[in-house]
């Protein structure tokens, strides 16, 4: 009896497990393919974690550890600290959309973008040495990384309008076990 409690206390949590650590995994390998400068699913995955999971340390906890596990395989760097930084951003802003709509995740998209090109450029210009240290340095920074920064905004609202649809159009068994997390 008490063996039948503890398997099925197990596979609940596996259930409830799964999700988190997928997206984890496929997040941090979706960036060891090749593609455009700053195209990347992770400012949608921090929105979507943050709006699904309703938790900032736990959608922290994945969109984080997704970014750590790609930086293992592709290097770590001086800004870091700043992508992180905007990273929870991202999350922070999924925690206050109440609805999962159009408008919301487009706002979300816009706004996360726009805070990752503030906090991330930032951080180029503090860390790097090929940015003089005031005001000329800083502006600088911006405008080099502007032909980046449509990159960034096509890649969070395609993610996210991809996962908006993958996620209203799964069956429903998927959507009530993903409903353990709410």
């Amino acid at each position: 009896m008490y063996d039948k409690r503890i398997m099925k206390n197990l596979m609940s949590l596996s259930k409830k497990l799964i999700f988190p650590i997928s997206l984890i995994l496929i997040l941090s390998f979706s960036r060891l393919i090749p593609h455009p400068w700053n195209f990347s699913p992770i400012l949608a995955v921090g929105i979507f974690s943050g709006f699904y999971f309703r938790k900032f340390f736990l959608a922290s906890i994945i969109v984080i550890l997704a970014m750590f596990i790609g930086d293992v395989f592709l290097g770590f760097h001086n800004t870091m600290f700043f992508t992180y930084i905007s990273l929870l951003a991202a999350v922070a802003l999924g925690l206050l959309i109440s609805k999962f709509n159009f408008l919301q995740i487009i706002a979300a998209g816009l706004t996360s973008s726009i805070c990752f090109f503030i906090i991330t450029n930032f951080g180029s210009w503090l860390t790097l040495e090929m940015y003089e240290k005031n005001l000329s340095g800083l502006v600088q920074s911006y405008i080099l990384a502007i032909p980046f920064f449509h990159n960034t905004v096509l890649s969070t609202l395609l993610y996210l309008i991809v996962i908006k649809l993958l996620f209203e159009n799964a069956p429903r068994k998927i959507r009530e076990e993903l409903s353990l997390f709410r």
